[in-house]
C-alpha cells in the first residue's frame, strides 16, 4: 500500500532541504567532502518533490489566479531571504555571476505560468505557446534550479500518474543541467545533482491524498524564506558578510 501524502512528502522535502542548506553554512563552497557531500544529496530529494507538487497543484487548483498570485508574493519574498541567507546581491547580476541569483521559487512561479501556456485553455497557436516557453527559459535562467526546473515541470506534467515517466524526463533534464553545472558552476555539484533519483521511491509510494493537517499548507509556504532568513542571520555570527556558494 502507498503510505505517504502530501504533507508527510513535503515534511521530507523541508527536512532534506534544511540539511542541505546547513551544510552551506557549515561548509561554504561546497568542498569535496564526505559530510557535506552527504548533506547535499540528502538535498536533491527536495527539488523533485517540489516540481511533483507544482504538477499536482496547478491540476487541482480551483482558482488558478489567487495559486499564481500566492506563488508570486512568496518568489518576491523568497528573493530577499535567499540573497540574504548565501551572501548574494540583492540586485540580479551585480557581480558578474548569472547563476543562483534568485529562489526557486521564482522557478516554480513561472513554471505554473508555463504549465498554463502549454496545457491550458488558452487558443494560443503551437508556435505562440513556443516563444512564451522560450521567453520564461531566459526569465527563469538566473534562478536557483534555473529554467531546468520550468522544463522539468512542463516535461513532468502530462505524464502525471505515471511517477515512472515524469522520472525519466525529470533525470534527461537534470543531465543536462549536471553537464552546464559542471562546465560553469561547479564540478562537486554537478555529479550531486544526479542524487535526484533519491526521491524515486517517495514519490513512487504517494497516495494521491492531501493529509488530514490543512494548516501545513501555509508551514510550508511559510519555512522556506523563514529558516532561509535564520540561515543569513547564522552566516553573519559564523563567517562574517562572506557569500556560501561556491567560493
Amino acid at each position: 500500500m502507498k503510505k505517504l501524502n502530501s504533507n508527510h512528502l513535503k515534511i521530507i522535502a523541508i527536512i532534506a532541504m534544511t540539511i542541505d542548506h546547513l551544510a552551506d553554512l557549515i561548509f561554504p563552497g561546497m568542498p569535496l567532502k564526505v559530510i557535506p557531500t552527504i548533506c547535499h544529496i540528502i538535498g536533491r530529494i527536495t527539488a523533485p518533490i517540489m516540481f511533483f507538487f507544482i504538477c499536482e497543484g496547478y491540476h487541482h487548483t480551483k482558482n488558478l489566479k489567487k495559486y499564481l498570485i500566492r506563488l508570486f508574493i512568496f518568489s518576491i519574498i523568497s528573493h530577499f531571504a535567499y540573497c540574504f541567507a548565501f551572501g548574494i546581491n540583492y540586485i540580479p547580476f551585480q557581480t558578474g555571476e548569472v547563476f543562483n541569483q534568485t529562489s526557486i521559487m521564482w522557478t516554480l512561479f513561472f513554471s505554473v505560468v508555463g504549465l498554463h501556456i502549454a496545457y491550458g485553455d488558452t487558443k494560443l497557436k503551437e508556435w505562440h505557446k513556443w516563444i512564451l516557453i522560450i521567453l520564461l527559459n531566459f526569465i527563469t535562467f538566473p534562478a536557483d534550479w534555473s529554467c531546468i526546473g520550468l522544463m522539468i515541470i512542463i516535461s513532468m506534467y502530462p505524464n502525471r500518474n505515471n511517477i515512472k515517466q515524469q522520472m525519466k524526463h525529470m533525470m534527461l533534464w537534470i543531465s543536462m543541467y549536471a553537464v552546464v553545472s559542471f562546465i560553469f558552476v561547479n564540478k562537486v555539484y554537478s555529479f550531486i545533482q544526479l542524487f535526484v533519483i533519491l526521491a524515486y521511491p517517495l514519490l513512487k509510494n504517494y497516495n494521491n491524498e492531501k493529509g488530514k493537517i490543512k494548516w501545513l499548507k501555509w508551514f510550508f509556504y511559510i519555512y522556506y524564506p523563514l529558516h532561509l532568513i535564520v540561515i543569513g542571520i547564522l552566516r553573519l555570527i559564523v563567517h562574517g558578510n562572506i557569500p556560501l556558494l561556491f567560493n
